[in-house]
């Protein structure tokens, strides 16, 4: 008669789901998983008309004094018309976006909730600054790196590229009216004129604008002076990065992709 498998195990095996861990375990620690990955960051600009401003925060905590909450935060912010927007973007919209999260939310339910915090973040910036009577704008594009999820959400034309094993991704959205079919179809359904400057004899130059006010974007924060058809609600992208993958982030803006990367 055959012994019973039940109850019985020889000397020194291991239960399959112990086996099962312990190597989801290795590889995970093969793969340089096993912690959160490392964020450097680094600044490098050539001052023009004083407009330009950048956010680098490598280390912030959802949930201040809780290490298990942080994350990372970078953006751009390429002024225009002054630089009042820009500055007020750098100092209010990160805030703005995390007082729309609640912060007792587990990891993955944040995630799940950061994108649209982003836009009601973006959207309450937009309207604050718009009580400052200011005619500024600014572009703005907001990275913010939790682990191997990256969130990006951009308004303008500062670009924000990820390059992992030898591939580029771009990250956020050119709104600028030459390079973006549907931002001009949904001005122009809005009862909004996108055109070039006319001058004398008919003759038709410069880039695309909307009018009134003449503005080449599309979406921004600030402007309050060009109309309501430009709209300070990003473009959010969010992705998952294996953890085997270098990333690299590289915001500019009125630069060639090409000379950029």
């Amino acid at each position: 008669m055959s012994a019973s498998r039940s109850g019985r195990r020889r000397t020194g095996s291991v239960a399959l789901g112990d086996l099962l861990q312990r190597e989801a375990s290795a590889e995970r620690a093969a793969l340089g998983c096993g912690e959160r990955p490392s964020v450097a960051a680094g600044q490098a600009c050539r001052a023009k008309k004083g407009e330009d401003f950048a956010l680098l925060k490598p280390a912030c905590e959802r949930r201040p004094g809780a290490p298990s909450t942080s994350f990372s935060a970078f953006a751009l912010f390429d002024g225009h018309n002054g630089s009042a927007a820009a500055v007020y973007a750098k100092e209010h919209l990160l805030g703005n976006v995390l007082s729309c999260v609640p912060t007792d939310l587990a990891w993955d339910d944040w995630l799940a909730a950061l994108p649209r915090a982003l836009v009601a973040g973006f959207v309450k910036t937009d309207k604050d600054f718009q009580t400052k009577a200011h005619s500024s704008g600014t572009t703005v594009t907001l990275a913010i790196i939790d682990g191997s999820v990256v969130t990006v959400a951009s308004v303008g034309d500062s670009r924000c590229v990820l390059e992992a094993e030898g591939s580029i991704y771009y990250l956020s959205a050119d709104h600028r009216f030459d390079a973006n079919e549907e931002e001009v179809g949904r001005v122009t359904e809005c009862g909004g004129e996108v055109g070039r400057l006319n001058v004398v004899g008919g003759a038709e130059i410069g880039p695309l604008r909307c009018w009134p006010g003449g503005l080449c974007l599309s979406r921004s924060i600030g402007d309050q002076d060009v109309g309501e058809f430009i709209i300070p609600v990003p473009y959010v992208k969010q992705i998952k990065v294996h953890c085997w993958e270098v990333i690299l982030h590289h915001f500019w803006t009125k630069l060639n992709c090409k000379l950029s990367l």
